[in-house]
């Protein structure tokens, strides 16, 4: 059985975008594949959360991956720095990484030109950190999107440069791995791009959101002043919104809306209220069992421990042997 690896950053609620985009597909893989699905708080180290922030973000995605339908006894849940091995090993795969190549990557290039006032270690050799996550379990397939997949190429250098230095055909190459066919882009409440917590929590509806939050979020959705023409081509922010009906509605009724707009008739105030319905009622069930869990401490703090004794278990066997072919020895 293949293994899968795929980690969420632990800096904040999950949304529609997280649902569609990832969670959805992780419950399916569960079932024909060996899972690793950790929270990534290590990785989230390098935007400086307060400590408060950091452990109630960590707790809300366990909360959220259990929610979604992640089954801790057919996966492996965890948190990352609750696997100190990762630690070690991205200690290990720092040493073959390279400036140059660090400093090449598209991802690092962009974090500086946004935050050039917090460029630091961590942002550098982020991509090896990702590597150790995957390698630490022999990942061959990882959920990523574009934005990532120059982070995996990354990866299978870092694992090949490591098999060649030690002369060992131990790390195996690692690709970019979707469930399903179709690939589901979610775009946010703000009329651009994709649904994501950088744009806001205007732009975003969490998994979390009360149905009256819902509400109010899509009828301040950005819209227009409407269609002037006949079947004319819809603007970014509108087609946004027909693009989220189409993820959380019946067919006909967004075949309804397609015609209103078509016809010059449309009336956003009745859309977006219809959208708002749609999207509470796709996320209700999610909802319900984000709010049960919530108050099952200890449930939670034995899926944690659960978690933690399986990654470890499959890393502590990775570190043993990577050790061994560095050449550590006892004496």
């Amino acid at each position: 059985m293949e293994t899968v690896v795929s980690g969420i950053r632990s800096t904040g609620k999950l949304h529609l975008g997280n649902y569609y985009g990832a969670l959805s597909n992780f419950v399916k893989m569960q079932n024909d594949y060996n899972c690793f699905f950790f929270i990534a708080d290590l990785h989230s180290l390098t935007t400086h959360p307060t400590p408060g922030d950091l452990y109630s973000t960590v707790r809300q995605v366990v909360v959220e991956y259990l929610a979604a339908g992640i089954d801790p006894e057919k996966s492996t849940i965890y948190i990352q720095s609750h696997v100190p091995e990762v630690a070690e090993l991205y200690l290990y795969m720092n040493m073959n990484a390279y400036l140059g190549e660090l400093e090449r990557a598209t991802a690092f290039k962009d974090k500086v030109r946004a935050n050039p006032d917090n460029v630091n270690a961590g942002l550098l050799t982020y991509p090896v950190l990702m590597a150790c996550d995957i390698l630490l379990h022999h990942g061959t397939k990882v959920p990523v999107g574009k934005d990532q997949e120059q982070h995996l190429e990354m990866t299978r250098t870092f694992g090949n440069r490591f098999n060649r230095l030690y002369n060992v055909e131990y790390f195996k190459e690692a690709f970019a791995f979707s469930f399903s066919d179709k690939l589901v882009k979610v775009p946010g409440l703000d009329g651009n791009g994709k649904m994501g917590k950088s744009n806001g929590d205007a732009s975003c509806v969490y998994l979390s959101d009360t149905p009256e939050i819902i509400r109010k979020k899509v009828m301040k959705a950005v819209s227009d002043s409407g269609p002037t023409a006949m079947n004319q081509p819809k603007p970014e922010a509108i087609q946004n919104l027909f693009d989220l009906m189409k993820i959380v509605s019946a067919p006909d009724t967004l075949q309804h809306f397609e015609d209103l707009y078509n016809k010059c008739e449309i009336r956003y105030g009745d859309f977006k209220k219809q959208l708002a319905e749609d999207m509470v009622l796709a996320t209700a069930p999610v909802y319900s069992r984000i709010q049960e869990i919530s108050e099952d401490e200890e449930y939670l703090q034995k899926v944690i421990r659960l978690g933690a004794e399986k990654a470890r278990e499959s890393a502590t066997k990775t570190i043993k042997e990577v050790r061994e072919i560095i050449g550590f020895r006892p004496f």
